[in-house]
Order: structure tokens, then C-alpha cells, then sequence
């Protein structure tokens, strides 16, 4: 019997992905989570395969968390920094792009500040492109690993209450939770400073719920979103102690509603904002989880997109099958 394959060939957003291929992703991120947890966590299944690490924008997690991923299945890895390359002299995108193509790589995990950016990369390449995150458009490996520890808390997604908490405006990671979690039966309440929830945002199929303590009292699990501190400067959000009494999540709010609320939280945090240490270090929280996670559904992403396929004459490698 032939191993679950997804359709998609590159992975630049969950808006549209179907559920049958997220339901694939998350199966087989949690075999790879089995794999992670053994002494020797490496396995071959990408050898011979290069990838670019092409990161336009600061980051720490995400950019270690693929890395740890391409290196556990031994693809050949690439770190592309934007501030010490041709495009601090003035060099364009698509030409940065296609010197890279000319290199032969197979993938090119991307993030950049320009929404849309992965798209029109991979209308200039032939290999596979995986978006990391796209300006305020989408992060979709996020919104994978919020998925799995979801999953892997309730045994379910289907009929789960999620509520997203914070700046939804600004949040690629706040879209690709909502089209992720709807798509696979999930109900989702979103909440925060009215003038950073987006007028549209009930056409994506989610409630608004500005009363924080009764969107806790709903939900079985929240998604805590960063407070951008460049929105403090711009004066988007007015001040941290207002914030956090509206919004912030702390061990006195969540006590008053009498039941265990999952926290989730995409980091880095800020401690004393949007969660409390006490909160994020908590029994509630799957913070640490989301991170292990995050490098075991990173690994079936570029298992599914860059694997062997039966079509090129070879049988689909099984992860809990290689040593």
C-alpha cells in the first residue's frame, strides 16, 4: 500500500491547502516527532538534496528550526544572509533569485517582508519554494505546528474553540492559524484591540470578541500573539500596562474562569505584556512543545515536497522506517 502524499508543490500559505494534505502533514510530523526523540535523530531520507535558507528578515526560531530540520534528513544546507549579500549593494530580488537557481538548489525556504514575495519566487525558480513567513501575509509552518500540538493535547481538531489573542492586523501567523484551523473543523474566536482586527476578517470564517475574559471562558486553548514593539513606537497600541490589563493573559485572569485553557504562543514572548512568565512557564502552556514541534512538522514538509516519489522509480520512504 502507497505511503499519503500531498498534492501541493510548493508551500506558500494553508489558504486553499485541503484538509486531507494537512491531516498528511501533521501524520507524518508526528512520526518525525518519534524520530527526534531517539539517540541518533538523523535519517537519509534527503540526501544528495540542497537547500537555500533565505531569510530577508531577523529571525532566530524559525531560521534554527529549518536548519535542524533540512540537517536531521540530511539535506545539504545553505544560509543565505540578506544584510552581507549582493542586495546591500543594490542588487533586485529576482536576480539574487536566479544566481541562486543557478546553483542547482532543489528548495529555497524563504521569508521576506513583502507579502506575496514567495509567490513571485517561485514563478522564478523550478525548485521547490517553502514560504517562512511572507510580511503580514503568511507563515504556514506556524500555523502547521500549532496544528500538532493542538493535536497532539486534544487528540482532535475538529470541533476544537481556539481563540487568537492580540495584534491580528500585523499577523501572518494569526491567518495561516485561521485558514489551517477552519479547514480542519476547528470553530475560532479572534480578539484584541479593535483597530488591529481587520474589517474582513469575519469572512474568513472566524467570531470577534473584543471582552478577552469571555473569549477565555469559550475557549479550550488561545493562541497568544506577540505585541510587536515597533507598534508601541508608532503608537498603534498606547502603552504596555493598558494592554496588558485588556488583553495581557495571567495566572489572576485565567484563575477566575475555573478550567484548564491550553496556552499557545508563536515567541519570542514578552514577558509581562501580552503572557506572564507564571503563564508561559505554567502547566497550561505547550510553549516548548510548539518548538519541538515546530522542527518535526518542518521535516515532513520537506519530506512531502522534496522526498523520493514511486513515480521517479522509487518506493516513498517511511520515517519510521529509516535508520
Amino acid at each position: 500500500m502507497s505511503e499519503p502524499t500531498v498534492s501541493l508543490r510548493h508551500l506558500l500559505g494553508l489558504e486553499g491547502v485541503s484538509a486531507q494534505d494537512i491531516q498528511v502533514l501533521l501524520e507524518t510530523g508526528f512520526s518525525f516527532r518519534e524520530v527526534l526523540e531517539r539517540p541518533i535523530k538523523k535519517v537519509p531520507t534527503l540526501t544528495g538534496i540542497s537547500v537555500v535558507n533565505l531569510f530577508f528578515e531577523g529571525s532566530t526560531r524559525t531560521r534554527i528550526s529549518f536548519e535542524l530540520a533540512e540537517k536531521r534528513l540530511s539535506a545539504d544546507v545553505t544560509n543565505f544572509s540578506a544584510g552581507a549579500s549582493s542586495l546591500s549593494k543594490g542588487e533586485g530580488l529576482k536576480d539574487t533569485i536566479q544566481n541562486i537557481h543557478a546553483m542547482k538548489m532543489d528548495a529555497v525556504v524563504m521569508r521576506h517582508p513583502v507579502p506575496g514575495s514567495t509567490w513571485q519566487l517561485s514563478q522564478f525558480v523550478d525548485a521547490v519554494v517553502i514560504n517562512a513567513g511572507d510580511g503580514t501575509h503568511e507563515h504556514p509552518t506556524q500555523g502547521l505546528l500549532d496544528m500538532m500540538s493542538l493535536q497532539e493535547k486534544f487528540g482532535r481538531l475538529k470541533g476544537l474553540k481556539v481563540g487568537i489573542i492580540g495584534d491580528i492586523a500585523h499577523s501572518r501567523v494569526a491567518r495561516s492559524n485561521i485558514f489551517g484551523l477552519i479547514t480542519m473543523g476547528a470553530e475560532v474566536t479572534v480578539c484584541g484591540p479593535g483597530h488591529l482586527i481587520p474589517p474582513y476578517i469575519g469572512e474568513l470564517g472566524v467570531a470577534v470578541n473584543g471582552d478577552i475574559d469571555e473569549v477565555l471562558t469559550w475557549a479550550d486553548a488561545v493562541n497568544v500573539l506577540r505585541i510587536q514593539r515597533e507598534r508601541m513606537a508608532d503608537g498603534i497600541i498606547p502603552s504596555v500596562r493598558e494592554y496588558r490589563s485588556r488583553f495581557g493573559i495571567t495566572n489572576e485572569r485565567l484563575a477566575r474562569h475555573r478550567k484548564e485553557v491550553v496556552i499557545l504562543h508563536p515567541g519570542p514572548m514578552n514577558r509581562g505584556v501580552e503572557i506572564d512568565s507564571d503563564v508561559a512557564d505554567g502547566d497550561q502552556a505547550v510553549i516548548l512543545d510548539q518548538v519541538l514541534n515546530g522542527v518535526a512538522v518542518r521535516m515532513s514538509v520537506l519530506f512531502h515536497l522534496l522526498g523520493p516519489r514511486e513515480s521517479e522509480g522509487e518506493p516513498p520512504l517511511h520515517p519510521e522506517e529509516e535508520t
